[in-house]
Order: structure tokens, then sequence, then C-alpha cells
């Protein structure tokens, strides 16, 4: 007994003594972190950091800084709508004044919503642990810096009320590029005071917290920001902040966002190259990489296109397209030298209290040059299956019938497309048939003479992506697909090289903050077409006698002093108006119409958009070597 007793206490020394090693140990490793805890005034300041900066192609025109000056106005909790402060919590803390820092709950909750999504979208971090960690620790993923994160959220839990953290997390949570707390988010992006947020507002800016520059109201994922802010609104009703129909009338309320600063050139090409920038080093290190990014953009021809594109608003207008986008490349190396994505990015939405995303007539921020999947594009198709038939053999003076024609069932109903002037030429040439923009040609081409799958396919060479979203059938050459306007511009620039495609870029190279270079443009050409088959291509679009029976001599495709190719488009709805064309130097694209898609007036795309593309090419091509398309050898063989 007395050993079965001195064995028992054996064991409940060696179980003390490690316990008081294991006690020992973690309060030795909490005072060691615990010593670190900053003081109350460090969460209003953050170490200055070295800013991105975006430049044009001469390094010489600052485009943008990213996160140069931190604009943050610090207020207090009661200068804080309580609409702000309860969507915050129910959307990244629902148990803030409950838990001691570490929400163990919210972790198993966020870890069951993950597994059943597939996704990691949300997370068990409290507010708490967000701020110490955006606030003092690196974005390094490591086991000594989460047990830093845990022990100086607890530390900080003990220490101040749960008020003054809510009110430090609120005044330097990040909601946008340069943008640091509620307080200057809300005179950001409503002109407001953080006091006087209604919850729509209030439901926006927690819904920018995910992601603030994704979700910029100011970017291309309008849509998907105004999604996350009903979001938002579901998790207050589920949280009982709010009722189901408050939700719902927010939900309704139109957001009227405020401008953006005018210390930005080129917007929507900023733009661009910024959401490249993020999905390739991140936010963080383009906070704090001091990254000097040298662009495409020719400044003096943004400056141009901006320029006519403002002097047609009202012109355009007269026909009920209410905006327009240019975008302009060098064939030869796939550069972006210009890209507007609307009349003019600062301007207000036309009209007044539309619905961005669903019935506006004109949206500034969205650049239709990039958007969703596009538009239809009309018979700035035809190209891809006129050049596919030339690959296969036949040439320009090949003849078709321009005649009514039954192509059979397609979409369950008899397929019977008409020319835009309802009128009937019977034998034609394929040059006259593409010159001149005529239906039925077309038709027969893509389905008798280059084969529909095949006409596809080389649209998919060119870099048409968004063609798998659409039914494929005849009206495909008649642009019953939706392209996006960069695309096109890109795909014609394999025509103005003779049948090498190189995919759009923006940055010619990036800098680290000691000058090192991390990334250089060095993508190279790849040859797609066949070299003969572009040359007569280019010959006939760029054929102004032959184009001139439907458009007239003087058309706004014709430049006096330049061969040039061109191609417009116009939608059978007439809600899209496209003019591209291209030399072997220049390819540039304008299209003209609605963000809503409402129809245009019934005129085609040479009145609407024509002089838009003309109006450039005129200003710019003076800047570029003049030359001429090479001839077809066919062409050639005849004149000797």
């Amino acid at each position: 007994m007395a050993k079965k007793r001195k064995k028992i206490w054996v064991i409940l020394g060696i179980i003390l003594i490690a316990f008081l090693f294991v006690f020992f140990l973690g309060a030795a490793t909490f005072v060691f972190y615990a010593k670190d805890l900053p003081q109350p005034e460090k969460f209003t300041e953050r170490e200055s950091v070295q800013s991105t900066k975006i430049y044009d192609r001469t390094g010489k025109v600052l485009l943008y800084e990213m996160y140069g000056e931190e604009k943050r106005q610090i207020v207090s909790l009661d200068q804080i709508s309580d609409n702000i402060k309860h969507a915050v919590i129910a959307t990244e803390d629902a148990n803030f004044y409950s838990h001691h820092g570490i929400d163990l709950t919210g972790i198993l909750r966020a870890f069951k919503l993950d597994w059943k999504n597939g996704n990691l979208s949300y997370g068990g971090s409290t507010i708490s642990q967000q701020l110490i960690r955006s606030t003092f620790l690196s974005t390094e993923k490591s086991a000594e810096r989460k047990v830093r994160e845990i022990i100086l959220t607890i530390e900080i839990e003990r220490k101040y009320s749960k008020d003054q953290i809510l009110e430090w997390y609120l005044n330097q949570i990040p909601l946008g590029i340069n943008i640091y707390g509620v307080e200057s988010a809300s005179q950001t992006y409503f002109n407001k005071s953080a006091k006087d947020l209604d919850l729509a507002e209030s439901a926006c800016l927690a819904a920018l917290i995910k992601a603030p520059s994704y979700y910029s109201p100011f970017g291309k994922h309008l849509d998907d920001l105004l999604g996350r802010k009903d979001y938002v609104l579901d998790r207050m009703v589920q949280e009982k902040y709010i009722t189901k129909e408050q939700a719902e009338t927010a939900k309704k309320e139109v957001l009227n966002f405020s401008q953006i600063s005018q210390g930005i050139k080129a917007p929507h090409f900023v733009m661009y190259v910024e959401q490249y920038l993020i999905e390739k080093y991140g936010e963080t290190s383009l906070k704090e990489g001091g990254f000097k990014v040298y662009t495409t953009l020719n400044w003096d021809m943004e400056q141009t296109a901006e320029k006519i594109l403002e002097n047609n608003a009202e012109r355009i207008k007269n026909y009920n397209s209410h905006n327009a986008s240019l975008v302009a490349i060098d064939p030869k190396t796939g550069e972006i030298l210009s890209m507007v994505g609307s009349i003019d990015w600062f301007a207000k939405p036309y009209p007044d209290g539309c619905t961005p995303g669903k019935d506006c007539l004109f949206e500034p921020k969205v650049n239709v040059a990039t958007y969703g999947l596009g538009r239809q594009p009309g018979s700035a198709f035809k190209p891809f299956a006129y050049v596919t038939a030339f690959e296969k053999g036949y040439n320009p003076e090949y003849v078709v019938t321009d005649e009514a024609t039954d192509f059979g069932i397609w979409g369950g109903e008899h397929y019977t497309p008409q020319d835009y002037d309802s009128l009937w030429r019977g034998p034609v040439t394929l040059r006259s048939a593409l010159a001149q923009s005529l239906n039925i040609p077309a038709v027969k081409v893509l389905l008798y003479l280059a084969g529909l799958d095949d006409t596809v396919a080389t649209a998919k060479k060119l870099g048409i992506t968004t063609l798998d979203n659409n039914f494929i059938g005849p009206s495909i050459v008649l642009g019953g697909g939706e392209v996006r306007l960069l695309d096109m511009v890109s795909a014609y620039g394999a025509f103005a090289t003779e049948g090498y495609k190189i995919p759009p870029t923006a940055v010619l190279k990036i800098e680290d903050a000691d000058g090192n270079i991390i990334e250089e443009n060095n993508k190279t050409p790849r040859k797609v077409l066949d070299t003969e088959a572009v040359r007569m291509l280019n010959d006939v679009l760029s054929d102004n006698n032959a184009r001139t029976p439907m458009f007239g001599a003087n058309s706004s495709l014709y430049i006096p002093g330049y061969q040039v190719a061109a191609k417009t488009g116009t939608t059978n709805n007439f809600k899209d108006a496209w003019a591209i064309g291209y030399t072997p130097s220049l390819v540039v694209g304008v299209w003209a119409g609605n963000n809503n898609s409402v129809p245009m007036s019934e005129k085609s795309s040479i009145t609407i958009s024509g002089p838009i593309w003309k109006s450039f090419m005129t200003a710019v091509l003076p800047q570029l070597p003049n030359k001429n398309f090479t001839p077809p050898a066919y062409k050639q063989s005849q004149q000797e």
C-alpha cells in the first residue's frame, strides 16, 4: 500500500512539474510577445510606405500613385453612424461584444461555411485580430506570427474596452486605394460624414472590407460590390440589427457615388493596369513595395482619344447613343497605346437616378472595352469568315450570289437574313460582298466556303475568348456573338501583321524599390494565319473603290493619303455601333451605344462610330510611318 501511495505521489509530482513547466513556458511566451503591445496612440498612426507609381511609356508622365498618400480622418466612435458599426460587426465579427479576442465559435462557423461552399470565402478572425494583424504584423504566414497575433489580441482585449477597439478598427481599416477608415471612405465615396451614412451606404462600406480594390465603386466589379452589399444587409437581419423590410428597402436604394479624385490620368487604363498588378503581386506588395510601373500608354494619343470622344458626345446623342469607347494598339508588339473606356470618366451617369449596371444609358466608370462578356460586334465579325475562306484557297474575285436565301432551321426557326438596305444584287465577288458588308454572301461564305467551326476556331486563335458563352449558328458572322472591344482590336492586329498574333499588354516593365527589373514585356508574336490569306483580306478592307457603292467615296472609313483597312459593324437591333481599322503600324477600334443596351436610332456605324474612328486616325497617323500593305500574289501576277 505504501509503495502504491508513493507511486501515486511520484505521478502527481511529474504531472505538477509538467503543468508548471507548461504554465511558466506559456507565461514566458506571453510576456515575451505582450511586451510588444503598442501604445493606444499607435493605432491611429501608420508607418510611411513606399508607394507604387504608374507611368506612361516614357516614364515622364505619372498616371497614378497607389498608396502614395493615405487618406485618413480620425473620428470618435460617437461620430460614426450605428448603421456602419452594426454592418461591420454583423459581417466581420458577430460575437464581437461577447468574446475575449478569439472567437472559437466564429472559427468553427467559418470552417463549416467554407467546407460547404468549397472555397475560403469566410474568415474566422475577430475584429480585434484584424486590428492587430493589419496594423502591426507582417503578412508572413508562420506559427510565430500567429502566436504573436493571438497574444497581442488577448492583451489588447484585456487592457482596452470593446468600444475603444472598435473605434480604432473603424479608423484604420483599409476601404480603398489610399483610403483608410470609415470617415475618409464616407467622404470619398458619398461626400458625407460617417455619422450621416444611411443603411445602404453603410452596408456598401462594410462590403469593401473583404477586398477594397476588387470591390472599388470606381473599378469594373461594381455589380459584385452591390451583390456583397446585399449580403451584408442579410447578415444584419440575421443578427437582428435591422428588420427584413428595412433590408429590402435598402437593397432597392440607388447609391450615388461621388467622383474620384482628379489626381489620376487615363483612369480606365490605370484601373486595368491596377487590376493586373493586384492579381499578380497582391495588394500588400503594391502598398509597400515601392514599385515603378512603366506602362505601354502613349499619353499624347490618350489625350487625343479622350478629347475626340468628348467632342463627339453631343453628336452621337442625336442618334440616341450616350457612350463610346476607344482602344488603340501597336500590332507589332501588342502594346496598348490608348484605352478610353467611356466618354468621360469624371462625368455623372445619364440620366441621374438610374441604377448602375441595370438601367443607365451612360456609366462613366465602366470600361466598355473590357467589361463583362462584351457586346455584339455586328458585321465587324465578318473578316474572320472571309480570311478563313481565303486560307482554304478562295480569293476576292470568287463569285457568290446575293439573293433571298433560306439557310434552314437554326435555333428552332428558319434563318433568312437580309441586307442592310433590303436589296438583292445577284452575283457579286467576295471583294464587293465584304467591302460593302453584304449579309447573304457573308453567311454563304461562313457555311459553304469557310465553315462555321473553322471560322469560330479562327476567331479564337486571334484572341476572341467569349464565344463559348453564345449560341453558335450562322448569325455569328453578322455579329450574333458577344465580344470585347479590346479583344477585337487585338484580333485585327493579326491582320495588320500579316498573320502574327501577340496578346495585348499594358506593361512595359516593372522595377522594385531598388531599381531591379522584376517584370519586362518579352512577349513574342506567334504565326496563326496564312500570310497570303491575310494579304487578300487587307487588300479588300483597304479598297475604297469597292466599298464606295454602299458607303460613298468619302465615307468615314476613307483617309486621304493613307492606305487604311477598315470595317464597321452595326447590330440588327441597333444596340451597338463599331468601327475598327488598321495600318501596318496601328490598330484602332471604336464602340458606341448605351451601357444598358437600349437601341440607338436606326443608323449605321458609318454614321455613329465611324467619325470618331476617322478623327482619331487622322490625328495620330502623321506621327507614324506611312506604310502600305503588301499586295496579294494573285493581284501582283495580274498586274504583271
